[in-house]
């Protein structure tokens, strides 16, 4: 008979002592957090709009940037013991009952009739407990869940000593509320004694990549009288492989040769070609008893230098230096620039995480051309439905191990911790199509981190993956030499804006670079109340949103640099209407003017995607849950994978100066463009003023084509913005239009 999946029911409480029973239970959702149980029970609004109304008591207070919801607060600090009597008919002879529960957030300790059976630290690996013979009907399992480590973001040196990730400890993007419970699926199971303990279906890709060595790896509970049945169907559903072999032994590897594999694509550049491995355990009479499924996609990524590294001139002087690391994509041996953003977790507790979670936020990604999606080493490691999706959606994933902007110290008890949940990490995610490099975390080489490559967490990271999944790349953190980080502002404080100072660096990748821009109103006004809505203060809620001191005493509004082009806005409307516009044009130049830097820049991702709640104010190209800026679709339309370009070296204009447009032809796909005539025009309401006619050659297949610099004296005109229009007749897909700020 096939294992049999029994839900349990789990009431929570807390208390102040491990050895205590809370005085108070209340129902609990699992998988979820103790948090929202406690909210639900006590009838709370959902914490994303907690807000205080004129004449009550504040919910929020603001310290450093950091939000506190006080009626959360104490929560961290408590254990919380979860409980659940066991229901389950006696079992039949050979079979086995197992305890089954995908992730404990973050310290636990598992009791079954008050009897000790297990303790673990760290929320990444999961735990399987045989209680055959232990258990019975009626059993009690307590899972008691210790008080979150605690850490505090204002440290100047930023310590750490667990694997926790940092998000929920309060960022500019994030309020302090820091989760605790368990955070994935949890039931009982009952299984025949010889059972699938794993099945990993691997391979290797011929140098031509017209022949795959797959390997299927089995482990089972014991060896069996049965016989294993592996089949390989193909993206049609068309078995493609099947292999049979007898179960003497637990442990066993089945190989097998796939000529002509399929190949995944990323996005925009083939399709995600998926195979699905299924395995099925058979009895004696061919029954199936148990199995396991996963899709494979055949794909070879590799880290190359860009065309010319190797002769860069600073290779040649005396005395050298160590060289910048490769960072270009070769995807089935195409060099593919890796565009795309920076994702957060979705919600502010992992254990809501649901593939509607991510499903409209990567569709999103999908349609704006992205082909890559940083998971930032501060959050969470997405569950199994994240990377179903990006398999599907052909979104690559750089996976950053749960370290962030801080000393992750070599303590032997850190140490042994982070190596169990990393291993556990690489094990779970290694076979996967989308999964492009793993690295170590982020922002750890730095003043406020202080690490090095010799730090031993590092060390840790890199030989885990070395010997887990040695053909996939690594990076100790974000940034290295060669790329960058920033700005995250439309102007700087010398007044440079992204027009100028981005159009003077020279970086290898530009991994996380970002422009604030507002929610829309209707967001704006359900997170504040009306009192405080307009015009914006520090010290209201808009504080608590992070408009204010959530980086930085302007951040994010930064009010002074949008009120230099516009002055003061006369509405939330027109303030709203104003953020969006200097995002919008600020992160499509950005994105357009790394590709002008092609091939010696290979990467570039916003910062950020997302939101994990809804933030009146931030650097996101979605606001919460999944609502697009208009920011969105102007890096959509500056990521397509050919386009017409225009470097302009400011954005606020004035009658009679000179503008100023330097051209290019973008081409990012497998496929030369051909020659055509691009015309610049710009538009000032329904007059229009030809700036110029470029006669191009088009360009080679994954290369950009530079064109000439037009100018045109900008006339007297009675408009508050003009628009660059560059079209080519014969290929209007082409087509991309600037709004630029005009001061008549």
């Amino acid at each position: 008979m096939p294992p049999r999946r029994i839900s349990l029911s789990f009431q929570v409480g807390p208390t102040p002592e491990a050895s205590r029973l809370p005085e108070t239970f209340v129902p609990a959702a699992v998988p979820g957090a103790v948090q929202l149980d406690w909210a639900r029970a006590h009838h709370w609004p959902p914490v994303e709009y907690l807000r205080a109304e004129q004449g009550e008591e504040p919910r929020f207070t603001a310290e450093r940037g950091i939000v506190l919801a006080r009626d959360y607060a104490w929560m961290e600090h408590s254990f919380w013991l979860y409980r659940a009597a066991l229901d389950f008919t006696p079992l039949a002879p050979g079979e086995r009952l197992f305890l089954v529960c995908g992730g404990v957030d973050y310290q636990c300790e598992i009791r079954l009739d008050g009897r000790p059976l297990h303790a673990q630290e760290g929320m990444f690996t999961p735990i399987e407990l045989d209680l055959t013979g232990l258990a019975g009907p009626g059993s009690l399992l307590d899972i008691l869940v210790y008080p979150a480590p605690q850490w505090q973001i204002s440290q100047p040196v930023k310590v750490v000593t667990f694997c926790k990730p940092l998000v929920s400890y309060g960022w500019d993007f994030h309020p302090r509320l820091v989760p605790l419970g368990i955070w994935r699926e949890t039931y009982l199971e009952i299984r025949p004694a010889c059972h699938i303990r794993s099945a990993e279906t691997l391979y290797t890709l011929a140098d031509d990549l017209q022949r795959a060595d797959v390997r299927l790896q089995v482990a089972l509970s014991q060896p069996g009288p049965g016989r294993l049945r592996w089949t390989l169907f193909d993206p049609q559903g068309r078995a493609v492989l099947q292999q049979e072999a007898d179960c003497a032994a637990s442990q066993f590897t089945l190989p097998a040769v796939l000529d002509q594999p399929e190949l995944w694509w990323p996005n925009g550049f083939g399709p995600a070609a998926l195979y699905l491995s299924r395995v099925e355990l058979l009895d004696e009479r061919g029954q199936v008893t148990d199995h396991s499924e996963s899709r494979i996609g055949f794909r070879r990524i590799r880290l190359v230098t860009y065309p010319g590294q190797w002769q860069d001139p600073e290779l040649e002087i005396f005395p050298k230096s160590r060289h910048k690391p490769p960072l270009t994509l070769e995807v089935n041996g195409q060099p593919v620039f890796g565009k795309g953003s920076n994702l957060v977790s979705p919600d502010i507790f992992p254990g809501r995480l649901t593939a509607e979670s991510y499903r409209p936020l990567l569709d999103l990604a999908k349609q704006a051309h992205f082909n890559l999606i940083r998971v930032w080493g501060g959050a969470v490691t997405p569950p199994d439905e994240f990377y179903d999706l990006c398999d599907e959606r052909g979104l690559m994933v750089w996976q950053e191990f749960p370290l962030a902007c801080a000393r992750y110290e070599n303590d032997p008890h850190y140490l042994q911790v982070l190596d169990r949940e990393s291993r556990s990490i690489i094990r779970r995610l290694r076979h996967r199509a989308s999964l492009a490099l793993w690295c170590g975390g982020n922002e750890l080489f730095n003043n406020w981190s202080r690490m090095t490559d010799q730090d031993l967490a590092l060390r840790l990271l890199d030989r885990n993956c070395f010997d887990l999944d040695p053909a996939r790349p690594f990076w100790p953190t974000s940034p290295l030499c060669g790329w960058a980080h920033g700005g995250y502002t439309f102007k700087l404080d010398d007044g440079r804006e992204v027009f100028q100072y981005f159009a003077q660096a020279r970086y290898m990748a530009y991994t996380e670079f970002g422009i604030p821009g507002l929610a829309e109103a209707e967001t704006i006004r359900r997170l504040i109340p009306p009192q405080e809505l307009f015009p914006p203060r520090p010290g209201t809620h808009w504080e608590a949103r992070h408009g204010f001191d959530a980086w930085g005493a302007d951040a994010w509004l930064q009010l002074d640099r949008q009120e230099s082009y516009f002055g003061p806005a006369q509405s939330l409307e027109q303030m709203v209407s104003q953020g969006q516009w200097l995002q919008a044009e600020g992160l499509r130049f950005v994105f357009e003017e790394a590709r002008r830097q092609k091939p010696v820049c290979s990467l570039a991702l916003n910062w950020c995607f997302n939101e994990p709640w809804p933030a009146a104010v931030n650097g996101s190209l979605v606001s919460w849950p999944a609502r697009p800026k208009p920011s969105l679709r102007a890096v959509a339309a500056a990521l397509r994978p050919a386009l017409l370009s225009a470097r302009a070296p400011k954005f606020s204009w004035r009658p009679g100066e000179v503008f100023r447009a330097e051209l290019f032809l973008l081409n990012d796909s497998l496929v030369a463009l051909p020659a055509g005539e691009a015309q610049a025009t710009l538009v000032f309401g329904e007059n229009e003023f030809l700036l110029g006619a470029w006669q191009h050659p088009g360009a080679p297949a994954g290369q950009n084509q530079p064109g000439p610099a037009l100018e045109l004296t900008l006339p007297a005109l009675c408009f508050d913005h003009f628009s660059l229009v560059l079209r080519d007749p014969a290929h209007p897909e082409w087509e991309t239009t600037y709004t630029f700020h005009y001061r008549p």
